[in-house]
């Protein structure tokens, strides 16, 4: 783990990784208590409903998703974010192709 003061990160340097169908995870930077992801989601995407401990903010940069927690639902377009406190159970999928940017605290060991 990273403990500089400053962690630089070039996105041509970071693996991109396939963790389901449809999906495309880039680990860009972070520390013991951030971290920095960029999704990438094929049109018809679907993420199985799931939670952690560790709290999310989503960012949607490109394309048209929804986001579901709590019962609730939103469509997402890029501008649009939304933050999910650990341990709340969410799930999204893509109604076009899309990319968001996630930002994780503390850090996430699973995709580290």
């Amino acid at each position: 783990m990273n403990q500089e003061a400053v962690v630089y990160t070039a996105t041509d340097a970071t693996a991109v990784t396939t963790p389901e169908q449809g999906m495309l995870r880039q680990v860009l930077a972070y520390n013991p208590h951030l971290m920095l992801v960029r999704h990438q989601f094929t049109k018809g995407w679907v993420g199985a409903l799931h939670s952690h401990p560790h709290h999310q903010l989503v960012y949607v940069t490109r394309g048209h998703i929804r986001f579901e927690a709590e019962g609730k639902s939103w469509e997402m377009r890029a501008g649009d974010s939304v933050v999910v406190n650990g341990d709340v159970e969410h799930k999204a999928s893509a109604i076009e192709d899309s990319e968001a940017l996630d930002i994780f605290t503390p850090y996430r060991q699973d995709y580290a």
